[in-house]
């Protein structure tokens, strides 16, 4: 465990935070992409399968548990709770031409050919482009709450300070991992755009929005 690491996380469990806060207090999921949680369920699904087969640690289970019950925890809360506030005809991205050559490439590019290890890489993959339906989304309503831009910000931030985790462990324990490192990069470039509009509107106290 390394500061990037940690920091890391603590900014990803943010941004849960912030969205399930979002949700409950707002009574509704107004301008959140359904279609990108149910991605970011099944990435926390098929990573940590290992609950079942092995433990490293009371803070690694922790978690994990933590990331599957919340992923879901919002699914329901978007597509039960608060149906009748969720924008299914913004929500329109296709998300089978993120999945199917997302489990395609997992399956020809992996450290090891083994059902547990394909799908671990099959979440690292979807991983990186499970926030394009909601970045799709911002971009056909022309703007987002400035809660949403804050759990987009954390969410981002995550992903950035993971890339400063890897490039610690390689200098100091020289370790490396293609797969991990090649799609956070991927998975950070797609959130430049949103960080350079989060800097200059939203903390200027104005509203967040992409061009459509």
């Amino acid at each position: 465990m390394n500061i990037f690491r940690l920091t890391g996380d603590l900014s990803h469990l943010a941004a849960i935070i912030i969205l399930l806060l979002k949700i409950w207090k707002s009574r509704s999921c107004a301008g959140i992409s359904g279609k990108s949680q149910i991605l970011f369920a099944l990435v926390f699904t098929t990573r940590y399968l290992d609950l079942l087969t092995s433990f490293i640690s009371l803070y690694n289970t922790f978690m994990k548990m933590i990331y599957i019950g919340c992923s879901y925890a919002t699914v329901y809360l978007i597509y039960m709770k608060f149906r009748a506030t969720y924008d299914g005809n913004h929500d329109s991205f296709r998300v089978e031409f993120l999945v199917v050559p997302v489990g395609g490439l997992s399956v020809l590019i992996n450290h090891d050919f083994s059902p547990l290890e394909i799908l671990w890489t099959f979440s690292i993959y979807l991983e990186s482009v499970a926030i394009l339906p909601q970045l799709f989304m911002i971009s056909k309503t022309g703007e987002a709450e400035t809660i949403t831009t804050h759990y987009l910000f954390c969410l981002g931030l995550y992903r950035a300070l993971y890339l400063f985790n890897w490039i610690w462990r390689y200098y100091f324990e020289g370790f490396f991992d293609m797969i991990a490192i090649v799609a956070g990069v991927v998975q950070t470039v797609l959130y430049c755009d949103f960080f350079y509009l989060y800097v200059t509107k939203v903390l200027k106290g104005k509203k967040l929005s992409l061009p459509a």
